[in-house]
């Protein structure tokens, strides 16, 4: 193997550059967000969300330089162990956490520093997945393995679920990216989608159609198929599986979600069956981008944000700032940025000689893309409101020290990718 002499010569500052101007861009909005003309708001008071949030960036720097320091097989080497650390904190919270918003997410130290451990799961369930895909022997073929690996995901998601925080916990379903790039059966990601498809489609059509619709698609499905009884039975099954599920909607919705989740499911049907109340936030959103146009009004000129319309404006909104003071302009740079660096991830992931970087660089890109696809579809209205920041650009420590970590380390595996043997 070859050792690089320095390691920073290896970053690849392209991404870091990326990273580094939607970070920026995400702490002006912030400093927007919270701005009142005549306050005398300075964008460096440590009172103010921006004030904050520079505080975070600036560890982040920190950060940075602690990750390419230690030794990159280190990160393979612990990963199981800080998966079980994040597993008892993800139960303590439960336990001895403090309650926000309600869910109980949150470790409190002092009026300052508060710790959310459901956003770091993030990164150490990447890591943990790809150490246990990477382990040699490991087939998508061995239902063992299936199980093992899933379960992986599948614990942080509960403990999050039991906060309760189904939006964190909505997620970790980007994992399925991952495991479809490391061999996961396409019939998986397919009925997957189909069960997604028919969940959406109970919220608009009676069950009874959608009944008879998949009895007509499996029927077809019959007559054109090898007529062998394994082929035939396999139909059946999951033509039952996915009537089972087309009925368990209802009783989802009343026992498993929350009231408010209930209420956020109606008005993403119809926004205006409750524009005054649960309604109100995506209302407002998308008044506040609508009102930005082309060009926006102007840095610190947004008036839905100047009178608070819009709730959560620094965090879970934030995208509403950006539409309204910079309008289609200033919206489309940043989605292009962010398309621009999950696209460079996946790129990383590709060009990597270790399976454990190759999969944990997917989980990276993965993870990015859900938070950016959700908390965007959120604002617009295309997506229930479920409460989970958009990546380097929504107010908070704990978010933003978790998604850069997540990055790092990906760029730290990259930067020895050559020093490592094809496995």
């Amino acid at each position: 193997m070859r050792r690089d002499s320095n390691i920073l010569n290896q970053i690849d500052w392209l991404t870091i550059f990326v990273y580094g101007i939607l970070v920026i861009m995400g702490w002006l909005n912030i400093y927007a967000s919270v701005y009142q003309e005549g306050a005398g708001m300075n964008i460096f008071d440590f009172s103010l969300n921006s004030g904050k949030q520079l505080v975070w960036i600036g560890s982040t720097i920190i950060i940075f330089f602690i990750i390419v320091s230690i030794d990159f097989q280190f990160y393979e080497s612990v990963s199981y162990i800080l998966y079980g650390i994040i597993v008892l904190m993800l139960i303590f919270v439960l336990l001895f956490g403090d309650k926000v918003s309600g869910a109980r997410s949150w470790f409190e130290i002092g009026s300052f520093f508060k710790i959310q451990p459901s956003e770091f799961a993030k990164f150490i369930t990447a890591l943990a997945v790809a150490r246990f895909i990477s382990t040699p022997g490991f087939r998508f073929s061995s239902k063992r393995q299936i199980t093992m690996v899933s379960a992986l995901v599948v614990i942080p998601i509960l403990l999050i679920l039991m906060q309760p925080d189904p939006g964190t916990a909505l997620i970790y379903f980007s994992f399925i990216i991952v495991f479809y790039r490391e061999g996961l059966s396409p019939l998986v990601l397919v009925i997957g989608l189909l069960l997604v498809l028919i969940f959406i489609s109970t919220l608009f059509i009676s069950q009874i159609y959608i009944v008879i619709a998949i009895v007509v698609i499996a029927g077809i499905a019959i007559v054109f198929a090898d007529k062998t009884f394994k082929r035939i039975a396999s139909i059946v099954i999951i033509m039952l599986f996915t009537i089972g599920v087309t009925f368990s909607v209802d009783y989802f919705q009343s026992n498993v979600l929350k009231p408010h989740h209930q209420k956020r499911l109606r008005v993403l049907i119809n926004p205006d069956s409750d524009p005054l109340g649960d309604g109100w936030n995506v209302t407002q959103s998308k008044i506040a981008i609508g009102s930005g146009q082309f060009f926006g009004k102007g840095f610190l000129n947004g008036t839905q944000t100047k009178f608070d319309f819009v709730p959560e404006q620094s965090t879970d909104f934030i995208f509403c700032t950006l539409g309204e003071e910079h309008g289609y302009i200033g919206t489309s740079l940043v989605i292009i940025l962010f398309i621009f660096l999950i696209l460079r991830i996946f790129f990383i992931a590709e060009r990597q000689k270790s399976r454990f970087a190759q999969t944990y660089g997917y989980a990276v890109g993965s993870i990015i893309f859900f938070h950016f696809m959700i908390n965007i579809g959120m604002t617009i209205g295309l997506f229930p409101v479920i409460g989970i920041p958009l990546p380097f650009f929504s107010y908070g420590g704990s978010s933003l020290w978790a998604f850069s970590i997540l990055l790092f380390i990906l760029l730290k595996l990259d930067a020895h990718r050559m020093q490592i043997f094809v496995r």
